[in-house]
């Protein structure tokens, strides 16, 4: 804990029911309502809620930096003494970034592209300081090397274009201490980065909260962020703080049933045992309209345990001890003083039904492939109804997960080119050519993404491809779908080479495999509806008359949850989890066999991620789908797939059944990702600080010699640079890895 528990020194922040507005012509949205918190010097204050719980809204209040129409219309923001909600804008230009630092959600929008991240960095220092030009970039190479920017003499010529995700973020954190704040405020600081650059970025504010002495208010939706670095947490819902705790007492203890449905939705929560995992805990409809809220409790509505006396009248934030708060008449959890402090929280949600955890085993054992439909699935009939997602999870398919496991073992993804195999790629290679000079483009080098990387899947199961940024999984991806040509290998897809067709045979082709895109809004075209944009791949495929095709939209849009209203709207006009839905129904409109999912959840909060894994999972479960589902949070894959493949700087380093390669890794490199995923528990999080993967992911233009992880890896040795490690089998499950010096050795008969 920091240096400032028990200090009777006064907060360094004082929020006294902060209320904000935003005007708009349909009403007036009431984004923050009576808002009361504090944050003392050295503190870190966590807040997590829903997208639309007010989190960010707080922060922009703070900052007096408003959308248009919006204004800070009652009650108090003390910082250091100072009521800077009362300032006039002229006073406010010198707090932020003097004051108060804030690091913004998207570094890429938020940083100016036609300035270099020198200047960007020397303005605020010459803005507050009186700095001259030199000054301050001397002051601007300071800071990138504060927060540990490699070569910053060299970087600060740099535009933000030319830095990569974790960089852009580090020049964000650059920007906000330039003038030594003794507030920082970190907005989603991590979103939509791996795993690794993430637990640096993390590090990096905590070591410099502890060096600097600031305050720092993390806002995130990621609760294994906050386990790990935040000393008190405030959990809001529809503008209102709904619980405030220390962190380990929330953890332990949640009593507000929101609270408790956010740790329900979590996938490291779903697992029951070593071979069963359960459904993710879905919180049912959505966060209230703030311009009509309802009366009683704002959250009644999507409760479990709601009565009468909630809807009726709103609960006030009572308190069993004066640290821990909640706002609910019927808490969860167990009363603070009578219970004993050293047994974990143990939530006992209604009864809900298992996941049969491998699709492809469990239809078998229903003796079907989907729901019934699946013929009309894969017929390429448009008039087949397709039906709703409305089918029990289980019944009798729910066999346990080391029964399922075993049954696909026969078919296990390793085994590339075995009958029963929907995908199979062999030794697939893909360079990329790097130029120089603006007219000759002479090649330089060349990017090695993909380097002789095997697989399969077999009809009906879901393989997890992990690995950080740059490591090649999402061309892997690109290549199955053919928006990328390999240089070498085979792509086979029902029996087809997909990588030996040309153009025209490929397109034909787009039945058998889809793409769901990581931002599923950047893929689609603001200026179509809803509709045009699901009808497309048809319309290009000449698959059927108009009726039919606007009948598929209807019932695609029932399949993925969303009314038959929403055809008609703009993508602008949902938000990010209706919008991955949308990328979901798109992908399914040709009836494909399989779908290759890219990142479909890493910028979604846990409760809209859990909707889409289990609306997925659904899918999966009707149709039969197989899915490549691509991701950097092995928390995440091990709940959704059979098997995992691990991926480093463009090799496939370890391959096995999920629960095997999640349990008992075999490469270094795996365990280093799986120490790095953060996870609710701020005992497990605190205990793994100096774990994880460490240094910088070498470049893929001139990879290291031998085995391309050797240079991070804290068992290498002279073997490894002399000698690539081949992809070796250690279990008689398919459970293999490409390692001198493995974490445990294989079995005796396997050798």
């Amino acid at each position: 804990m920091s240096s400032w528990e028990g200090s009777p020194l006064a907060p360094l922040l004082d929020i006294e029911d902060l209320r904000t507005e935003i005007k708009l012509r349909r009403g007036v949205v009431h984004a923050i309502d009576g808002v009361s918190l504090q944050v003392n010097p050295g503190e870190c204050l966590g807040i997590v809620g829903e997208s639309g719980s007010g989190k960010t809204m707080t922060a922009l209040s703070i900052m007096r930096l408003l959308p248009s129409g919006g204004a800070v219309v009652g009650g108090r923001i003390v910082v250091d003494g100072t009521d800077i909600a009362a300032l006039p804008e002229s006073a406010m230009e010198d707090v932020r970034g003097n004051l108060i630092g804030m690091i913004f959600q998207d570094p890429l929008t938020s940083l100016n592209p036609t300035m270099s991240i020198g200047d960007q960095i020397a303005e605020s220092v010459r803005l507050h300081r009186g700095a001259s030009k030199r000054e301050a970039l001397v002051r601007a190479v300071e800071v990138l090397g504060l927060v540990g920017m490699p070569k910053p003499a060299e970087r600060v010529t740099n535009y933000p274009h030319q830095l990569s995700g974790g960089m852009r973020q580090r020049v964000m954190i650059a920007m906000a201490l330039a003038c030594e704040p003794k507030l920082l405020i970190a907005d989603e600081p991590t979103t939509a980065l791996d795993v690794t650059i993430q637990k640096q970025i993390l590090e990096l504010i905590d070591s410099l909260r502890q060096r600097l002495g600031m305050a720092v208010i993390l806002v995130t939706h990621d609760l294994g962020v906050i386990a790990g670095r935040a000393d008190r947490v405030a959990v809001m819902y529809a503008g209102r703080i709904v619980e405030t705790a220390p962190t380990e007492a929330l953890f332990k203890n949640p009593r507000m049933p929101y609270t408790e449905a956010l740790f329900e939705a979590l996938p490291e929560k779903s697992a029951v045992d070593a071979t069963t995992v359960k459904r993710l805990y879905n919180i049912p409809g959505q966060p209230p309209d703030l311009t009509v809220p309802p009366p009683g409790c704002k959250f009644a509505p999507r409760c479990r345990y709601a009565r009468d006396e909630c809807r009726a009248k709103e609960p006030a934030l009572q308190a069993e001890t004066t640290a821990h708060l909640f706002r609910c008449f019927f808490p969860v959890g167990t009363p603070d003083e009578v219970r004993d402090p050293t047994t974990p929280f143990v939530s006992v949600p209604e009864e809900r039904p298992e996941i049969p955890v491998t699709p492809a085993a469990a239809l078998a054992a229903e003796g079907r492939t989907g729901n019934g439909h699946a013929a009309d699935w894969q017929s390429g009939d448009p008039l087949a109804d397709a039906p709703t997602a409305t089918v029990p999870v289980s019944g009798a398919a729910a066999a346990d997960r080391l029964a399922a496991e075993e049954e696909l073992a026969e078919d296990s993804p390793v085994k590339a080119g075995q009958d029963g195999s929907l995908l199979t790629v062999s030794r697939l290679v893909k360079n990329f050519t790097v130029t120089a000079g603006a007219v000759l483009q002479r090649k330089v080098g060349q990017v090695s993404a993909v380097a002789d990387v095997s697989f399969a899947i077999p009809a009906g199961a879901t393989f997890g491809l992990v690995g950080e940024s740059g490591c090649g999984k999402t061309t892997v991806g690109r290549l199955i779908v053919g928006l990328e040509k390999p240089d070498g290998g085979s792509i086979v897809i029902g029996g087809r080479d997909l990588a030996s067709l040309s153009s025209r045979e490929r397109r034909r082709q787009a039945r058998l495999v889809q793409l769901m895109f990581q931002d599923s809004y950047a893929s689609m075209d603001p200026r179509m509806r809803v509709s045009t944009i699901l009808r497309e791949p048809m319309i290009i495929q000449r698959d059927g008359s108009r009726a039919a095709q606007t009948k598929r939209v209807n019932t695609m849009l029932d399949e993925v949850g969303l009314p038959a209203a929403a055809a008609e709207r703009y993508p602008h006009e949902f938000s990010g989890g209706q919008r991955q839905r949308l990328g979901l129904a798109r992908a399914l409109m040709l009836r494909p066999s399989m779908i290759v999912a890219d990142e479909p959840v890493s910028a979604l909060d846990v409760s809209i991620q859990a909707q889409i894994l289990n609306l997925m999972l659904d899918l999966q479960r009707d149709y039969g789908l197989t899915y490549l589902f691509i991701s950097h949070d092995l928390s995440v894959v091990r709940y959704m797939s059979n098997t995992i493949g691990v991926m480093y700087l463009g090799k496939l380093v370890e391959v096995g059944p999920a629960l095997d390669v999640y349990n008992s890794p075999i490469h270094p490199y795996t365990r280093g990702l799986i120490d790095t995923v953060p996870v609710a528990d701020p005992k497990l999080e605190r205990a793994k600080e100096h774990q994880g993967v460490q240094g910088e992911l070498p470049s893929a233009v001139a990879p290291p010699s031998g085995c391309r992880f050797r240079t991070r890896c804290p068992r290498a040795q002279d073997l490894c640079a002399a000698e690539e490690p081949p992809l070796r089998q250690f279990t008689g499950e398919g459970h293999r890895a490409a390692c001198h010096f493995p974490l445990r050795e294989p079995e005796p008969d396997l050798n």
